[in-house]
């Protein structure tokens, strides 16, 4: 059964993290925003510090957050990810650029952990915990190969003299990927086919690590939002890996077993991207009801509807529509964390937290009118954030079709 009460230890975590948020990421806001690209380097090595002693958080939690249980003790139920998510939000509450600058906890971390083996998680995710701050990342979207990843072309060829595979092709919008190849010694998991005739058969995730020929970061994105993290172009020319950072079976199956396993990475981590909504929202929220009561406006609860304002019907809505995104966030992680088959609630919560955060921040905007639009508040930085949280790790219309086609039984290639 799930436990709508938060447990003990994420309310000792997100204490710490909401110190983090209020005093390390909420002053810097508009300076980050304001001057891309520039790296926030004190909060990303405080924040490495912090990730150290609590054992490694990441977008694999329960890979990074193991730690030995007294026997003696009642076990206790698993909450890696909805930790997570509650950081997550309070961190995104903070900002969510910043956020996405935290070393060791992107989609490459989590796609080691979704799909790589014992070896490749130990070589791989400890690497992000070490003595410098490292970042990971997660290539995918190509300049022809957006949401229709069966359109992929970046090929991988194995070497059969060297034992090595070869990469050639282009990736866009690689989230962190400056810092993971060129500001650490991180790595970027490539997705590529051996096998173009092949379709998602042929499809494979490769670790390409930081300082490899072959590998070069084309072009920085200049961006409506979350512009203090960094978004990138890889080119890939002859870029030769080790096999073993092939993640699972090189094999081509005759089904797309391989494929949707890797794939599971995203039924964990469309929900911790909801949960960033959720943060920029509720800061939203907050600030809004902050301003409207410096002008005498109180939204006053437990009225009948029809007595209220509009102004307090609108306020009313958007924390119904918080809150009830929230729920579905947590229903889809504590089925992540009790290893249950997730796909629908994934996307449900990544559809809801995408969608209701534009509409929280856009309103917000309009209900304030020019102090909303000008950038005396961050209200605005809000509302151009927001849109992202709709956008990576699959679009709201993907995410749509992945949960119509659960709830009606349909294959991919049955419902497009």
């Amino acid at each position: 059964m799930i436990d709508f009460e938060t447990p003990k230890p994420i309310v000792q975590i997100n204490n710490v993290v909401e110190t983090v948020a209020v005093n390390m990421m909420r002053p810097v806001s508009r300076y980050f925003d304001e001057h891309e690209h520039e790296i926030p380097w004190d909060y990303i090595i405080f924040m490495h510090q912090a990730v150290k002693s609590m054992g490694g958080t990441s977008m694999a939690p329960e890979e990074s957050l193991k730690k030995e249980e007294d026997p003696n003790k009642p076990k206790r139920p698993p909450i890696a990810y909805q930790r997570l998510a509650h950081m997550v939000e309070m961190l995104a509450w903070g900002d969510t650029g910043m956020y996405l600058c935290i070393p060791g906890g992107l989609l490459g971390s989590a796609a080691v952990a979704a799909a790589g083996t014992p070896e490749q998680k130990k070589r791989f995710l400890s690497r992000l915990v070490g003595d410098k701050p490292t970042f990971d990342a997660m290539a995918m979207t190509e300049p022809q190969a957006g949401s229709d990843t069966s359109a992929i072309r970046t090929s991988a060829v194995l070497d059969s003299e060297t034992n090595e595979w070869v990469l050639n092709g282009e990736k866009i919008f690689v989230t962190a990927g400056h810092k993971a190849l060129v500001d650490s010694e991180g790595f970027v998991v490539v997705w590529a086919s051996v096998d173009p005739t092949a379709g998602r058969r042929g499809m494979r995730a490769f670790v390409v690590e930081a300082g490899t020929p072959g590998c070069t970061v084309t072009k920085m994105e200049h961006k409506l939002g979350i512009r203090a993290s960094d978004t990138v172009s890889l080119l890939l020319q002859d870029c030769r890996i080790p096999f073993d950072n092939l993640l699972g079976s090189p094999a081509v199956e005759t089904s797309t077993k391989g494929f949707k396993g890797a794939m599971a990475t995203f039924d964990a981590t469309r929900p911790i991207v909801a949960a960033q909504a959720i943060g920029i929202a509720r800061a939203t929220l907050e600030l809004l009801k902050e301003e409207l009561s410096k002008n005498g406006i109180e939204i006053r609860y437990g009225l009948p509807r029809q007595k209220l304002t509009n102004i307090e019907r609108e306020v009313i809505d958007m924390e119904v529509m918080l809150r009830s995104a929230w729920l579905l966030i947590i229903k889809a992680l504590w089925m992540a964390d009790n290893k249950l088959n997730n796909p629908a609630e994934a996307s449900m919560a990544k559809v809801r937290g995408g969608d209701i955060v534009v509409k929280i921040t856009q309103k917000a905007v309009e209900i304030l009118g020019p102090l909303g639009y000008s950038r005396e508040l961050l209200i605005e930085k809000w509302f151009r954030d927001a849109k992202i949280t709709d956008l990576y790790e699959g679009t709201g219309q993907i995410n749509r079709l992945v949960v119509a086609r659960n709830i009606l039984g349909y294959r991919g290639s049955e419902l497009r």
